[in-house]
């Protein structure tokens, strides 16, 4: 069902825009734009982010692959499905597969597109695309970043409850990706 057009709000126009400063995980931009109710020009700041990717990745005995890693943002250590940026020039779906691989050493010929979310329109440019990759195992090393400290679990269907539901395992792009694979009504 569509909304009725009465109902939607206008776009803003862009009056300016000015760059921000490199932020390392993205670019800072400030954008002027005109309120169409109001008319008043307002500077707001949209941060310049590369594409994600995430995989929701399932052995053949149908366990979650997994990491752990330490978030600056939250100063703890958090389980996570595997994911990262999608480089330049690089398409998501390689980016996953990549990222599957470094993060984890598992590798998958069965991938399916989970879909795609916006992390944070109000002020992230970009997108996150969910993958499927099933019958995953493990056939390489962890290719790990520099920044990057990861241990690999493999967590079965109720392991994966649990977290849900005690707060382990709450990175929203995490969760939003398990819910296209998962009835998480009932976590």
């Amino acid at each position: 069902m569509s909304v009725p057009s009465q109902n939607r709000p206008e776009a803003w126009e862009l009056v300016a825009s000015e760059a921000g400063p490199d932020l390392l995980v993205a670019r800072a931009r400030f954008d002027h734009l005109r309120n169409p109710r109001t008319g008043e020009v307002l500077r707001r700041v949209v941060l310049d982010t590369r594409d994600w990717v995430n995989v929701v990745a399932f052995d053949d005995d149908g366990r979650l692959v997994v990491v752990r890693q330490y978030r600056f943002g939250t100063a703890r250590i958090t389980t996570e499905i595997p994911g990262g940026v999608v480089d330049p020039g690089e398409e998501p779906f390689e980016a996953a597969r990549r990222e599957l691989r470094e993060e984890t050493g598992h590798t998958s010929e069965d991938w399916s597109l989970l879909g795609v979310v916006e992390p944070n329109p109000a002020f992230h440019d970009n997108r996150c695309w969910h993958y499927l990759a099933r019958g995953a195992r493990r056939t390489h090393e962890l290719e790990l970043d520099p920044g990057e400290d990861i241990v690999v679990d493999l967590l079965g269907p109720e392991a994966v409850r649990e977290g849900l539901a005690s707060g382990e395992i709450n990175h929203s792009l995490v969760v939003s990706a398990l819910s296209r694979v998962l009835d998480l009504r009932t976590v």
